[in-house]
């Protein structure tokens, strides 16, 4: 399904999403580990997105966009439609509840439950298909032409004020890193920081996107490294190819990367600002559950676990030198606590 922009989103358009959804998005902590630096030779900033409001980094895209369109006067804005596993489903589900605006998400009949209930609770209305045997976007035609005249289609990452809304994660990180108090080596430190990597999560490229356009304005000279699930590295197949790859809809447990393919908005700024796109297993993203909760005591979801598995994996290559200030997003902590003890505890999905 195409998209109600096509024209590319710019730095100074999140700009204006950080004033839009200030006060209701919350300007979420860089938190660090002594000990993850000990282990790994590098310095490392987590920006917490698992503590934003509904628990994931989609709130920011989902309330700029709807937004948006009620400042548009051009037509009679009646609603919004969507497809998501989960977050940006809770996210526009929010952002309507918020603005008094009605919601129509469509939801693989496997998502988790917990990300299905908190959009049923928000005030969503929720539509189920299969993902692995339906294409989400005939789906939603077929849903959009039940609805009113004035509904309004927000993809999940294809559009550009969700990728602006999602680039002030970036504008965040990056300013808080120029005055940067906190405590390293036991010592209190306050400095002006400049990141050499920043990792960021890949599924539809609405994130990355929105950070590496943020990055290439306040801090260029930091390189923008993705990371995707191994079993759908269609954005690593794309950059390498030069154009847009799709591929079978992936099975891992990092439910919020099952996409098939990149946005067409968000590829050519991936082309243009980020460095390289990197692949984990799911056994790695376990591996860093189990970092989070049990030394830094947060819940973080498999999809919020591939960036600190990206970094880990270019440290253990030699691709990050020892000694460089790392960026890593953790971009959500919704996962259903049976899910999360079973993985953590049995290593299985």
């Amino acid at each position: 399904m195409s998209t109600s922009s096509e024209d590319l989103p710019t730095y100074e358009d999140i700009v204006a999403a950080s004033k839009t959804i200030a006060g209701v998005a919350h300007h979420t902590p860089l938190a660090t580990s002594r000990i993850l630096d000990t282990k790994l030779g590098v310095r490392v900033f987590l920006k917490c997105e698992n503590l934003q409001r509904m628990g994931a980094f989609k709130i920011r895209g989902g309330y700029n966009a709807i937004s948006h369109y009620m400042k548009d006067d051009s037509f009679d804005f009646k609603g919004v439609l969507t497809y998501s596993s989960g977050n940006h489903a809770q996210a526009i589900a929010l952002s309507g509840g918020l603005l008094n605006v009605n919601t129509t998400i469509i939801m693989p009949k496997d998502a988790p439950p917990l990300k299905v209930e908190a959009t049923k609770s928000y005030g969503g209305s929720v539509i189920f298909y299969d993902r692995y045997t339906e294409n989400r976007d005939e789906v939603a035609i077929k849903v959009k032409k039940t609805l009113p005249d004035g509904t309004v289609f927000i993809p999940p990452y294809d559009h550009k004020y969700v990728i602006a809304g999602q680039g002030t994660c970036g504008k965040e990180i990056f300013e808080d890193l120029q005055h940067w108090k906190g405590t390293y080596n036991d010592a209190q430190t306050e400095e002006a920081i400049a990141l050499d990597y920043l990792f960021v999560c890949v599924g539809g490229g609405g994130l990355i996107a929105g950070i590496s356009l943020a990055a290439a304005a306040i801090s260029p000279n930091t390189k923008i490294i993705g990371v995707e699930p191994e079993a759908g590295n269609d954005a690593q197949q794309s950059m390498a190819a030069g154009k847009i790859i799709t591929i079978e809809t992936p099975r891992t447990i990092a439910d919020g990367a099952q996409t098939q393919h990149l946005g067409n908005l968000v590829f050519p700024i991936m082309q243009k600002h980020v460095s390289k796109i990197v692949t984990v297993t799911d056994e790695e993203l376990i591996e860093d559950m189990k970092f989070f909760g049990q030394t830094m005591k947060m819940i973080v979801e498999p999809t919020g676990c591939l960036g600190l598995a990206g970094l880990r994996k270019m440290v253990a290559s030699g691709e990050v030198p020892k000694g460089s200030n790392c960026g890593v997003l953790i971009s959500g902590g919704n996962v259903d606590l049976e899910r999360y003890c079973k993985l953590i505890s049995s290593g299985s999905g």
